[in-house]
């Protein structure tokens, strides 16, 4: 479904992504995982068609990126793609019902409706309760099942989540991890995780590393 063929990403003279081989299934998890500054995270924002590759081909449903005009590419991230970051950036001044149901009024669809499958997945992750609250009266922990809740209220095709359970204590990131890999294995959303933290490297289908822009993969058992 998802793809990069000999990557390339330089930021002028530096390489911060070399010759990056990459595949990715249908609901499949896959993680990548490396120290700060291995370019993990500039290899995320290639295959989610933020940056353009310096080098090589991304294609997403057998379509390269590069083809992509940039209306095209914003509908494509819009509809379907899903993202988490590692400070959830939830809009201030939303409820956290709106927060979750803003991809879907961003695709048109009535506030009604996009409240109601918002809720319904704000409900799955025990957050019904705090619907009409908003991001600065919940906690940490709360916040980023917010983040998963709005990446994934839209059945999109990927998650791409940028150290999403970073900024959690030990016992949040668990639980917050364990229920955004349920829900999106639950509908069939594929994800793709960075991380510095090799047990939530561990908890993929397939495992790469990335080491001063050089990826390299093996195959991990869940």
């Amino acid at each position: 479904m998802l793809s990069a063929e000999a990557v390339d990403l330089a930021y002028g003279s530096t390489l911060a992504v070399r010759g990056a081989q990459l595949s990715v299934r249908c609901g499949e998890v896959v993680a990548i995982s490396g120290q700060s500054g291995s370019g993990k995270s500039s290899l995320l924002y290639c295959l989610a068609g933020v940056m353009p590759a310096s080098r090589g081909i991304i294609r997403f449903e057998g379509r390269p990126l590069g083809g992509f005009g940039d209306e095209e590419l914003s509908a494509l991230r819009r509809d379907r793609f899903g993202f988490v970051f590692q400070y959830g950036e939830l809009l201030p001044e939303l409820t956290i019902e709106e927060n979750t149901a803003l991809p879907l009024r961003l695709a048109g669809q009535r506030k009604r409706e996009a409240h109601a499958v918002a809720g319904e997945v704000l409900g799955r992750l025990g957050l019904g309760d705090l619907r009409q609250r908003r991001p600065s009266q919940v906690s940490g922990g709360q916040s980023q099942r917010v983040a998963v809740a709005r990446a994934l209220v839209h059945r999109p095709a990927v998650v791409f989540a940028d150290e999403p359970t970073g900024s959690l204590d030990s016992a949040n990131a668990t639980a917050v991890l364990e229920e955004f890999l349920a829900l999106a294995r639950s509908q069939g959303t594929a994800v793709v995780l960075v991380t510095h933290d090799p047990a939530v490297a561990d908890r993929a289908d397939s495992r790469y590393t990335m080491t001063d822009g050089t990826l390299t993969a093996a195959q991990v058992g869940v």
